[in-house]
């Protein structure tokens, strides 16, 4: 969204209705900010009302200009219907990270909504989010079945029908309604995607893409997902080219990687990903990628030489990704216990963090790992 979206200038009317900011969520200065507004989706949009300074409206994941000039808009209506009112409190509780009670709220305002509530989609959205993050796969899966029809033709029938195709290939083999949701959702996935009138940017497509690559791969379709990574990987080599800033053009690469990796050719990554660490020298990014990438291709030198540029580069959690790829480059060199170092350096700088930024949880699952090298 800072490459395509707030570098428009459609954005400027907005320039004295709100006070902009943008948090850096691995900077150890903002862990307080944290603590009162957890984040666990990147990115999420959040509107605080500066007098009672709690969340008045949250979206997780980004937005088009059309989109976020609507939520926006939404933030600000003075009509306030009782399903406005369980959508803020349950916008509240997922920015509390109480998921399991804001899937209620967002379930009582979808259900109580007036014809024609403009904000539906957006609840939609959030439940679907709520329940995949409270791992709720099934009814995920038949709300999405429910919901999509009211929204079919929109960025967020688009995004209800991905999130419900993947919380149905998450279901277990043995679930009898397994087949019939992938299948119905998929295609309602599909139809999206290739909707040209649907307002979608080109990372949300990506993710289409993605959510259609998992419902294959569940179904033990090889030669389906296959022809799905290959389709995504075309899409992305023809977005990326029309990108007019290497910022723009980099918004692409975790995603081009991760469709190279599916094909199984991690070396196409290499071009791009040196093209982005030369164009953004101060992006820990693209050589955390290369170093992925090398390891994948058992290039260990150049793996950890690409880890060792990241590291210097990165601060905060994303440090601590970063030297567990440098642990996993070493163990597959054969070289144990440069990697167990490796991994105890990871949980001390993980425990030097401010709780805000770090859980127990994360540090708990270091640890395991580094007892299992």
């Amino acid at each position: 969204m800072r490459a395509f979206v707030f570098t428009d200038k459609a954005l400027e009317r907005y320039a004295g209705r709100f006070v902009w900011l943008s948090v850096d969520t691995e900077n150890a200065k903002n862990a307080d900010f944290l603590k009162k507004y957890p984040i666990n989706v990147w990115p999420t949009l959040l509107v605080i009302d500066p007098a009672k300074e709690r969340v008045s409206l949250r979206y997780a994941g980004g937005a088009t200009v059309g989109q976020l000039s609507k939520l926006l808009d939404q933030a600000q209506s003075k009509t306030k219907t009782p399903s406005d009112d369980a959508l803020e409190r349950a916008d509240r509780l997922a920015s509390d990270g109480k998921n399991q009670e804001a899937a209620t709220e967002y379930d009582k305002a979808l259900n109580e909504a007036p014809k024609g509530w403009r904000p539906y989609g957006r609840a939609a959205e959030g439940l679907l989010m709520a329940l995949t993050l409270t791992q709720q796969q099934e009814r995920c899966a038949s709300r999405a079945m429910e919901l999509y029809p009211r929204l079919r033709g929109t960025l967020s029938g688009a995004n209800v029908a991905a999130y419900g195709v993947s919380c149905a290939a998450d279901l277990p083999a043995e679930n009898k309604q397994r087949a019939a949701y992938i299948a119905d959702l998929e295609k309602a996935t599909r139809a999206a995607l290739d909707d040209p009138k649907i307002d979608m940017s080109g990372d949300d497509r990506s993710g289409l893409y993605e959510a259609l690559l998992e419902a294959r791969k569940a179904q033990k379709d090889d030669a389906g997902a296959h022809r799905v990574a290959e389709q995504w990987a075309a899409f992305l080599e023809h977005e990326a080219a029309k990108a007019k800033t290497p910022e723009q053009r980099a918004v692409y690469d975790s995603h081009r990687m991760s469709a190279y990796m599916e094909l199984g050719t991690p070396e196409k990554a290499v071009p791009m990903l040196q093209q982005s660490e030369r164009d953004l020298p101060r992006d820990y990014n693209p050589p955390a990628r290369l170093g992925t990438i090398y390891r994948l291709m058992k290039k260990y030198d150049e793996s950890l030489a690409a880890y060792d540029r990241a590291a210097k580069l990165a601060y905060g959690p994303r440090k601590i990704g970063i030297l567990r790829g440098r642990a996993d480059t070493l163990l597959a060199r054969g070289d144990k216990d440069a990697a167990k170092q490796t991994m105890r350096d990871a949980i001390a700088y993980a425990k030097s963090l401010p709780s805000g930024q770090v859980s127990e949880r994360m540090i708990g699952s270091l640890e395991k790992r580094l007892a299992t090298m």
